[in-house]
């Protein structure tokens, strides 16, 4: 699990893309990438399976955490889970998003899933549990 945080216009996103990008042509599994809204259309390579959340009326963290498992349970060989701007998929919650955190950790690396969360959210905001997981 990794955590790319940081203030609007930091990258995050950019480098989500490039993580993305990457995996998609190193795997042999799926890769997921979840996004809100259609923003990276054209960013991401069609190997990766892209998702809007505004599509399926996803707004708070326990739907985000539903939809998430729903995605693994229906699908055994993803590798690799990408979830860009999730903070605003958490209704902009910063607990809510921390608890959603925690519990996808949890999930993926019981599957032996890779996963990326970026969140527009300064670090210092972040508790102990999930200040852990943020890239250096």
């Amino acid at each position: 699990m990794q955590l790319i945080v940081g203030l609007k216009g930091t990258g995050k996103t950019k480098a989500l893309i490039e993580e993305v990008n990457k995996a998609s042509k190193e795997t042999n599994g799926v890769v997921i990438c979840i996004e809100y809204g259609r923003k990276l259309t054209f960013d991401i390579q069609y190997h990766a399976r892209l998702v809007d959340v505004q599509e399926y009326s996803i707004d708070t963290a326990d739907k985000l955490y539903g939809f998430v498992c729903g995605l693994l349970a229906g699908n055994y060989d993803i590798t690799e889970l990408f979830i860009d701007n999730t903070l605003k998929m958490c209704n902009n919650d910063i607990a809510a998003l921390e608890d959603f955190i925690v519990k996808v950790e949890k999930l993926t690396s019981e599957h032996k899933i890779e996963c990326v969360i970026t969140a527009s959210v300064d670090p210092a905001a972040l508790s102990e549990k999930t200040s852990a997981f943020v890239r250096k």
